[in-house]
């Protein structure tokens, strides 16, 4: 606080003629005793080191000033410090006591597994469903149903492209939410070599979102969840693991294809028995996330789920023992999923309106 103070040179007393006594030292005036932290007022007599003028001469106005303004600064500053953040909490109190914030989307909350390790299936269940959606397409071949995956609070939604290969060519999109509500939707983005796909339902808003995760971090065996809508059952919950990863998959991603057996994609998989190859401008291959979680038609679109409630894949075919393309064809619990971490590569470009 030495700043505070103020310094002066010695001056003579009774214009410099005879000598007068020192008096005795007094001790340091405080001014404020109620705080001792703050420095005693510079000393009065000559004799206290360098010869001050008295106290109530100029320079001692000037420290009790000088220190008075310091004080009155900082207060100043505190106060000034408090009120603005007493106006900053009050503003967020007031604006969620009244409603009148804009509305925004709920993020799916993180779900604990349980203490062995298993997924928490009906946690994951229930955080999960309201972001999970299912999409009809209409189109002069029948109508197809798949699901998709809520991104955002306004309405993309992101799902497999052959599911709304039909609404790409003129047919009609509907999207169901949790809440049995609807909306038309357009087609927002498309990557039909990845059999992906964002839409966009309109006139919505403060939808709840669902978190995409690192399907790289993915193990096999790690336990998985499935949310879809297969044969139109509308949030349908399978449960299983990752049986495997990096499988190749080439699916047929046409209208005409996928309308016949209910917007599934039946996958061509080497070695297999019924599969036959694929091949055309009409044709998904990927390096897919296996999971023995029951996938049926339907299910197309719909996330694959793991134990902390994050979408780390989306599962687009299913492998038919009965063949490719049999409308009879259940689940043998060969399911594949697109994993996450591949559609985040072109999911800005989708979102932004790009057909890849």
């Amino acid at each position: 606080m030495s700043e505070h103070r103020s310094t002066h040179e010695p001056h003579p007393q009774d214009g410099g003629a005879g000598w007068l006594p020192p008096t005795p030292p007094a001790a340091p005036q405080q001014p404020y005793p109620e705080h001792p932290g703050y420095p005693a007022l510079p000393p009065t007599s000559a004799t206290a080191g360098p010869e001050l003028p008295p106290p109530g001469g100029r320079g001692g106005h000037r420290a009790r000033r000088g220190l008075l303004r310091s004080r009155l600064a900082l207060a100043t500053a505190v106060a000034a410090m408090a009120a603005l953040l007493g106006g900053v909490t009050g503003g967020v109190l007031v604006k969620d006591r009244d409603g009148s914030t804009t509305a925004s989307s709920t993020l799916v909350r993180p779900v604990a597994a349980n203490a062995d390790g298993s997924a928490n299936v009906s946690a994951i269940a229930a955080a999960l469903s309201p972001a999970v959606v299912q999409i009809t397409v209409q189109t002069g071949n029948g109508t197809a149903t798949g699901t998709g995956v809520v991104l955002t609070a306004d309405g993309q939604i992101l799902t497999n492209y052959h599911v709304v290969s039909g609404a790409v060519n003129g047919g009609r999109a509907t999207v169901t939410f949790h809440d049995g509500r609807t909306a038309p939707a357009t087609v927002t983005g498309t990557d039909k070599s990845l059999d992906t796909a964002v839409i966009t339902a309109s006139g919505v808003s403060g939808l709840t979102t669902a978190v995409l995760g690192d399907s790289d971090a993915t193990a096999v065996g790690d336990p998985v969840v499935a949310i879809g809508n297969p044969e139109g059952l509308t949030g349908t919950v399978t449960s299983g693991i990752i049986s495997a990863k990096n499988r190749s998959v080439s699916v047929q991603v046409d209208e005409r294809t996928t309308s016949g057996n209910g917007g599934f994609g039946f996958p061509n998989l080497p070695g297999l028995r019924g599969s036959t190859s694929a091949s055309g401008s009409d044709t998904a291959t990927y390096r897919a996330l296996q999971t023995d979680a029951a996938l049926n038609p339907g299910n197309s679109g719909g996330p694959l789920i793991n134990s902390s409630g994050q979408v780390i894949g989306l599962n687009s075919a299913m492998y038919s023992g009965s063949g490719s393309g049999s409308t009879e064809a259940g689940s043998v619990g060969l399911g594949f999923a697109i994993p996450i971490n591949s559609v985040k590569q072109v999911l800005p470009q989708m979102q932004a309106g790009k057909n890849l």
